[in-house]
């Protein structure tokens, strides 16, 4: 049975959702962890974990775990055709963990789910939030669960629910931005792949993009844009987009497929992280396009540090007036990562000539540059960041400063 209390609620028990719970149980706060499906997921999806990201995610007991059920990659490459115009070495990043981690969604949410199990915690599945509310002693949830409603008053509440998210809605803030043109293929295939099992391979080519990415069980990641992608994708589509896109002189095989989705993409930023009890995270604060494989990512390390934030508030650490730290740690973050993944997307999608041929030339030079490339990877795998992911600390600790570049006060616009 659910209690009717707790101290924080997370609504949403994906990736962000998770790792907030671990976070908090291991700061030893009650809270509860619901989800309105039945299982986990069950398909890949998000598929690449970077280096900062499991920097922040140390402190939570996964790497290990994660570590040993991925395939760790020290090169990505952006491509026009058989050209490589740029080529990144992520084995000189400064970090514990120089690659690109390539470990199917499915599979990090396995890890994760496992971890709350050791710390003796659960999921509660098939338990919908349908309604919130608060006032300045807590707030109220009104969940169904077994076709029963039933209120749970809690501390604070936590949307970890996606872009739809009630509870976004249910705090007024604006959702700011707009969706991409055109649709998103991603599936995972076999393939007779001439560029081999060593690289993140992003082409650009006049026809859309198209990433490919090997994955731990020797099949590979394809995600790639498509005017209007089929409601069921075919072996035959995934290889018209590489027909179309990737190498020439050697061409891809597709051998087989073993799933996909197609979606649409939006580069949407929340003008608040929170209003009053109500916190928001992952895809519930930030969407944008997957170039650059960073929307989980950001997710999950809002999870980590909100969750070291309202374990101190809760244990008396800290003030409740720090609870705005997590705005300005987070919300410039996924700022630089929307600006990121748009400028990556908008390249990619280039199909004037006289573009495409600058677009080149400027992807060329920065490739004779180690000092801009170094900077991309940084970029790329999340440490240039790496201020806006840890608190500061805690009086009479030594640890991390406030960020040199808070961002500014968002302006918000409460809906009536």
């Amino acid at each position: 049975m659910l209690p009717e209390t707790t101290e924080v609620l997370i609504i949403g028990a994906g990736p962000t959702g998770m790792a907030l719970s671990i976070a908090l149980h291991q700061a030893g706060v009650d809270h509860l962890l619901i989800d309105k499906l039945a299982h986990g997921l069950q398909t890949s999806r998000a598929g690449v974990i970077h280096a900062q990201t499991l920097e922040s995610l140390e402190p939570l007991g996964v790497t290990q775990r994660l570590s040993a059920l991925s395939v760790k990659l020290e090169d990505f490459a952006i491509r026009d055709r058989d050209r490589a115009l740029l080529k990144l070495d992520f084995s000189k990043l400064p970090s514990k963990h120089p690659y690109l981690m390539m470990l199917p969604q499915n599979l990090t949410e396995q890890v994760f789910g496992e971890r709350i199990a050791a710390l003796g915690g659960s999921i509660h599945r098939e338990v919908e939030a349908v309604a919130v509310a608060q006032d300045r002693d807590g707030a109220r949830v009104t969940v169904v669960e077994n076709g029963q409603e039933k209120i749970i008053s809690a501390r604070y509440v936590v949307g970890a629910d996606g872009m739809h998210s009630l509870v976004r809605k249910s705090t007024g803030i604006e959702f700011d931005g707009a969706a991409y043109d055109g649709s998103f293929v991603l599936a995972d295939v076999r393939l007779d792949w001439p560029v081999g099992p060593t690289e993140v391979s992003l082409f650009f080519a006049p026809a859309g993009l198209v990433v490919v990415a090997p994955l731990p069980d020797g099949s590979y990641r394809v995600v790639a844009t498509m005017d209007e992608a089929p409601e069921r994708i075919e072996v035959a589509d995934i290889q018209a987009l590489l027909d179309s896109r990737g190498p020439i002189t050697k061409r891809a095989r597709v051998l087989s497929l073993g799933w996909s989705s197609r979606f649409r993409v939006h580069h949407r930023l929340v003008r608040a992280y929170r209003k009053d009890r109500l916190f928001l995270m992952g895809d519930a604060a930030h969407v944008h396009s997957p170039a650059g494989g960073q929307g989980m990512n950001t997710g999950i390390i809002d999870a980590v540090v909100l969750g070291q934030l309202l374990g101190d508030v809760v244990n008396g650490m800290r003030p409740e007036t720090e609870l705005d730290l997590y705005e300005k740690l987070r919300r410039p973050a996924a700022q630089e990562v929307l600006d990121l993944a748009g400028r990556m997307t908008e390249m990619a999608l280039a199909r004037n000539p006289v573009k495409r041929f600058l677009r080149n030339l400027a992807l060329s030079v920065v490739n004779l540059s180690p000092f801009l490339k170094r900077r991309i990877a940084l970029k790329l795998s999340g440490l240039s960041r790496a201020p806006l992911a840890r608190l500061p600390a805690l009086a009479g600790e030594p640890g991390s400063v406030v960020p040199t570049k808070p961002a500014a006060k968002p302006n918000l616009k409460l809906a009536a």
